[in-house]
């Protein structure tokens, strides 16, 4: 019997990539409970207001909404709890340097199966200034308005 293998999106943070510049992405391992599975197996997840902290050199997901489980009633867990992420331990030394740098955080990016593994995309992202965010907003203006005129030649 053939293993299934692919990545399933559960969860996008598009507010990252408006207000970060991402540098570097980092593939993490997240410590669940088994009715959280089930949960994101469902698609219940959200990564808006989330965000990552390091403490004692391990690395944790802060405000990370995953929705309880329906049928799960006393297995539940807190939606919003912290959640640790796993990590090499050089994967780890190396966000710890990177982030003491001024400007510098951790952001999920995304939350994913891969294979049967749920994984969280985590990215060392520096902060975006308000002419920075006016800019990549102008850059999609033009290229939305490309597309349209191109669409338009090619109908008529």
């Amino acid at each position: 019997m053939a293993k299934q293998s692919g990545i399933k999106l559960i969860a996008n943070n598009k507010k990252a990539y408006h207000d970060y510049f991402i540098e570097e992405t980092y593939e993490a391992g997240i410590e669940l409970v088994g009715t959280e599975v089930k949960s994101l197996r469902m698609g219940k997840c959200s990564i808006k207001e989330s965000f990552v902290g390091i403490n004692n050199g391990e690395v944790f997901v802060h405000r990370m909404n995953i929705s309880p489980y329906e049928k799960g009633n006393i297995f539940n867990k807190d939606p919003l709890r912290t959640r640790k992420l796993l990590l090499h331990k050089y994967e780890i030394n190396k966000l710890i340097g990177s982030q003491q740098q001024k400007g510098y955080t951790i952001v999920p990016l995304k939350v994913y199966f891969k294979d049967s593994r749920v994984k969280v995309e985590i990215g060392l992202a520096k902060g975006k200034k308000l002419y920075d965010k006016r800019q990549d907003i102008a850059k999609k203006d033009v290229k939305r308005e490309a597309e349209r005129d191109f669409k338009v030649r090619n109908l008529g």
